[in-house]
């Protein structure tokens, strides 16, 4: 990340969680994303700021109302990214956003689509495993 003010805030934001703050931490996220400032940022610094606090491997069996409010949040976001670059690594975690949210069936469609992106593009990538197990999983 090179926007200095970003990364200042992304700092803040992995203390809130490794002093166990989760509901500061998920709320200091939501505040970041919907920021003006936030779509101002370059796009691989946003991805970046996202997929720091998308970062499940797996969807757990209990999930907070923070965690699900975070990943609402960083739908919009992910949204714009997916409308100006079109990019495999986006629509992953915005599928992982759905699936937390409860649209599964979204999600779904969401992982099939990158996969297939991803495919065309290098279908020997690390993100076409990693789409093949989100598939999998919904």
């Amino acid at each position: 990340m090179a926007n200095e003010a970003l990364v200042a805030s992304v700092k803040q934001i992995l203390t809130l969680f490794r002093e166990r703050k989760e509901a500061e931490g998920y709320a200091a996220y939501t505040k970041l994303f919907k920021s003006p400032e936030f779509a101002t940022y370059a796009p691989q610094d946003q991805r970046q700021a996202l997929k720091l606090m998308i970062s499940l491997k797996v969807i757990p069996s209990s999930l907070s109302p923070h965690l699900v409010g975070g990943y609402r949040t960083g739908m919009a976001p992910l949204k714009a990214l997916i409308d100006a670059h079109d990019d495999p690594h986006d629509y992953e975690l915005y599928g992982i956003c759905q699936i937390v949210t409860g649209d599964e069936k979204g999600a779904a469609e969401t992982f099939r689509k990158a996969l297939n992106m991803e495919r065309a593009r290098n279908p020997q990538s690390d993100l076409c495993g990693s789409l093949m197990k989100w598939v999998a999983a919904v």
